[in-house]
């Protein structure tokens, strides 16, 4: 997914997200999204040829010539074509990614449906698998060179790796502002490496070009069978971080990101794919290892150490890719409110979330331990990407049908030749379910799971509080009628329901039998958006005197800041002072009860899922200080 800190580095800050501020030149641009967007399928070449030769069976000419073929034409339907052309023209006021594009379904179809909810839930928890195996594969892959420059290393490859991983996840906390304004350059200088030494390698056989005409790679599926299919499930590897292209949209822009992909990523990738390739028809020998093979003698340590800071960029782009989804799902209630760290005043994008860290360092060496090489996690890698890239795919047929407007035929006719080729790959990727594939799966199971119970949880929650409680028009009644004592200052009662009296004003009415001179009922919500403009954020009505209605909008890629919000409201007449502001909110505790409207495991998910939530008062910005909570129980 997107990495925000790496991308406001690379100049392609809130600015240039926002449409505020001087315009940002092109070439900054294109290098940021080399280390950020590209920096996962950029580092694919240390292994996808590789694992494809060792599942094709005996090395013929012909077979090198169709993987390579496959490989090729792979980067140019399903990147090139499905996401650089078609998908990336669906963007959310600018932003992209899984989650963005079922807002947007949801907006084309003018309601919520359970449909595209489960396809954004399961998505979005694939590449949650996708960044636990992502790290992990990479950085073993890197270090696994080390083993041509002297094979005594081998017995600490896996050690070196966690060491650098540990490292990698330990600097999170600091944020990476600094180390992201090099990862541009340093990627450049990776993919002009990997031209290079493609492109010196393709003379040693120039009958790789063959592997340019799509037919060797269709006669290789065709002739091959099983085998051949078997090969497929590793040729995903090469387009594994090709939905980053649209993931990252919202940070870079498409032209930028179109720009590096047509003139420095694809070429290089080809180039050196043709390489790899040429090297093996020449040299069968090098089959084990071919991409390190291509360094001449006196390279080899060096690649090592720029594949090792490839990896370590590309494992950084997904980590903070993590943080950018976790956010927005957050904001669009699919998990509970999480700590969020800003670990840059200047930069707002940069945050760290140490909850999820943890989750995807645990799962990152379990992987490495477990599994104690890149061959053995190719197995595990592949699933949770092309199961991604379906959703892409299924997200947007309701998005051309419904929002582009395109007849079902049009949309049909080019949505299910991309379809075709995702579950051709999810199929493949599916047979090694037993070698390790399940991995992904469970993971991301097991937070779809979390996320449906959560969001069904918090509806049901939503909808008892509604029907328990006061509309917010017998309230005003009520205030007129009895007239309570007034004490001086201002009370703000958060609520999600803006039409129910909130439970917290009702609890202070009954207890203290007293209202304060200013009553402010407020409420957020999140729209289907990433950023709402400041002039439509807040929306301010009175309903009696001294009681007023606020409605603040912001997006799911915004933070939502109480204190902030409530400061633009003085632009519409509020007149207040926060050191005479009282923060009241209702805080339930909840009881698993079987004969309430879930089942009984649903309830007990859902209650540990609200014990990991983060304090009320950071998430929302609200001075701990002046933070009133009234409790009260709740049978689910």
């Amino acid at each position: 997914m997107s990495a925000s800190d790496a991308a406001a580095a690379t100049g392609a800050g809130e600015e240039h997200r926002s449409g505020h501020g001087p315009p940002r030149s092109t070439l900054p641009l294109v290098i940021g999204a080399a280390g950020v967007v590209f920096g996962d399928i950029g580092t694919s070449p240390l292994y996808a040829f590789r694992e494809s030769l060792a599942h094709s069976g005996p090395l013929a000419r012909e077979t090198v010539v169709g993987i390579v073929s496959l490989l090729l034409w792979s980067l140019v339907i399903a990147v090139s074509l499905k996401y650089v052309v078609l998908i990336m023209r669906a963007d959310n006021k600018g932003e992209g990614g899984t989650l963005s594009l079922m807002a947007l379904a949801h907006g084309a179809l003018g309601r919520r449906t359970p449909a595209v909810l489960l396809l954004g839930i399961a998505g979005a928890a694939l590449f949650y698998g996708d960044a636990v195996i992502t790290p992990a594969i990479s950085v073993m892959s890197a270090v696994e060179g080390l083993k041509l420059v002297t094979p005594a290393v081998e017995p600490f490859v896996v050690p070196i790796a966690l060491i650098i991983l540990t490292g990698l996840f330990a600097v999170q906390s600091r944020g990476t502002e600094s180390v992201a304004a090099l990862f541009g350059p340093v990627m450049v200088i990776w993919f002009a490496a990997l031209a290079v030494l493609g492109l010196i390698h393709i003379a040693d056989d120039p009958e790789i070009f063959y592997a340019l005409n799509p037919l060797n790679g269709i006669g290789f599926l065709l002739t091959h069978g099983h085998v051949g299919f078997i090969v497929l499930g590793s040729v995903v590897l090469a387009v594994t971080g090709g939905e980053a292209l649209y993931a990252d949209m919202g940070h870079f822009g498409k032209r930028p990101i179109r720009i590096a992909w047509t003139t420095m990523v694809l070429p290089a990738l080809a180039l050196n794919y043709l390489g790899q390739g040429a090297l093996v028809l020449s040299h069968p020998e090098t089959a084990a290892n071919p991409f390190f093979l291509l360094a001449p003698d006196w390279g080899l340590l060096p690649l090592v150490v720029l594949a090792t800071i490839a990896t370590v960029i590309a494992s950084q782009a997904v980590i903070t890719g993590a943080y950018s989804l976790t956010q927005q799902a957050i904001q669009l209630g699919l998990l509970p409110r999480l700590k969020i760290k800003h670990v840059s005043e200047t930069l707002m994008g940069q945050i760290y979330m140490p909850q999820v860290t943890a989750l995807l360092f645990v799962g990152v060496v379990i992987l490495v331990l477990a599994f104690r090489s890149s061959s053995n996690l190719a197995s595990a890698y592949g699933i949770a990407v092309t199961g991604a890239m379906t959703v892409d795919t299924l997200l947007l047929f309701v998005v051309a049908r419904w929002l582009w407007g395109w007849s079902r035929g049009l949309a049909a006719a080019v949505c299910i030749p991309f379809l075709v080729i995702d579950l051709a790959f999810f199929s493949a990727n599916a047979m090694k379910f037993a070698d390790g594939g399940y991995l992904p799966i469970v993971f991301g199971l097991v937070l779809a799971v979390a996320m449906w119970v959560w969001d069904r949880g918090t509806r049901y929650v939503r909808a008892k509080v509604r029907k328990d409680s006061v509309p917010i028009g017998q309230l005003v009644k009520m205030l007129r009628r009895s007239k309570p004592h007034r004490v001086p200052g201002t009370a703000v009662f958060l609520t999600a329901d803006p039409d129910s009296a909130p439970a917290s004003l009702l609890h202070n009415l009954k207890h203290n039998k007293v209202l304060h001179t200013t009553n402010i009922i407020f409420t957020i919500r999140t729209q289907q958006m990433p950023r709402v403009p400041n002039e439509e954020k807040i929306e301010v009505e009175e309903l009696s005197e001294g009681v007023l209605k606020i409605i603040a909008k912001v997006g799911y890629m915004e933070r939502p800041d109480v204190q902030r919000l409530l400061a633009m409201s003085r632009k519409q007449g509020l007149h207040f002072d926060l050191m005479q502001t009282s923060f009241f909110l209702s805080r339930f505790r909840y009881v698993a009860d079987a004969r309430s409207g879930m089942p009984l495991w649903q309830d007990k998910i859902f209650i540990g899922l609200t014990k990991v939530a983060a304090d009320v008062t950071d998430f929302y910005h609200i001075p701990s200080g002046r933070l009133v909570e009234l409790g009260s129980q709740m049978s689910i």
